[in-house]
């Protein structure tokens, strides 16, 4: 037996292992589109860090769509017209980098949920390579609307909370489908750092953040830059 043959019979269980990993990870991502995600790495983590955890699925028609329109204006405005990748803004944040400082993150929604769902935290090249095969993924299998549910469900709004309910809820005392543009602005305006921010008694970074947020909810709506979500 040839020393070639010997070197691809050993690695057939690897390759059989990669393939049975690949083809679960796919049935999952599928799986996705219609059921919501099970609790996620991060949530995992913090829950045995000991911050417990508070998870409420919410479907898209039951979460006010002046979040979207906030999320939209304060994390990603070119949602709606990219594939999963907003090449300018990754452009302008290596530049940024380059230069030395606070490292700016060029990530779409698109990523962010792909890294939330599916990923652990973390800055690795080797997760970044996998967060951007499953952005395409799900830019293809899920589409828009679905991407953006799964987001505003598995954010970390709060130490231990997760989702645009338990925000809602943690925050201001009430559901995700009654907020109003102001709270929706703070809401996303304490998304970069939300074990950092109060969103309920917010400090002068977070309103003036959320000022800028919900002017801009209003190019939002009225340019129809979240109508891939709200139609």
């Amino acid at each position: 037996m040839s020393g070639l043959t010997k070197t691809v019979k050993k690695g057939r269980p690897l390759l059989t292992l990669f393939l049975l990993l690949l083809l679960l990870a796919s049935g999952g991502m599928v799986l996705q589109r219609f059921v919501p995600p099970p609790v996620t790495f991060l949530m995992v983590t913090r829950l045995i860090e000991g911050e417990g955890l508070d998870y409420r699925w919410r479907s898209l028609d039951r979460i006010s769509p002046r979040l979207v329109q906030a999320v939209i204006a304060s994390e990603d405005s070119t949602f709606c017209a990219h594939h999963g990748f907003d090449m300018k803004a990754i452009e302008k944040a290596l530049k940024a980098n380059e230069r030395g400082g606070r490292v700016r993150g060029g990530s779409t929604i698109s990523q962010q949920t792909a890294k939330n769902v599916f990923l652990w935290p973390g800055r690795d090249w080797i997760r970044k390579g996998l967060e951007a095969g499953y952005t395409v993924a799900i830019e293809t299998v899920w589409g828009k609307r679905r991407i953006m549910e799964v987001y505003l469900n598995v954010a970390e709004w709060a130490p231990g909370v997760y989702g645009a309910e338990a925000a809602a809820q943690h925050w201001f005392g009430k559901s995700a489908e009654d907020l109003s543009a102001r709270e929706a602005a703070r809401l996303a305006a304490i998304l970069p750092s939300p074990r950092r921010y109060n969103a309920s008694s917010p400090g002068p970074y977070v309103r003036r953040r959320t000022s800028r947020i919900q002017a801009a909810m209003g190019t939002v709506r009225n340019d129809g830059l979240a109508s891939c979500v709200l139609g």
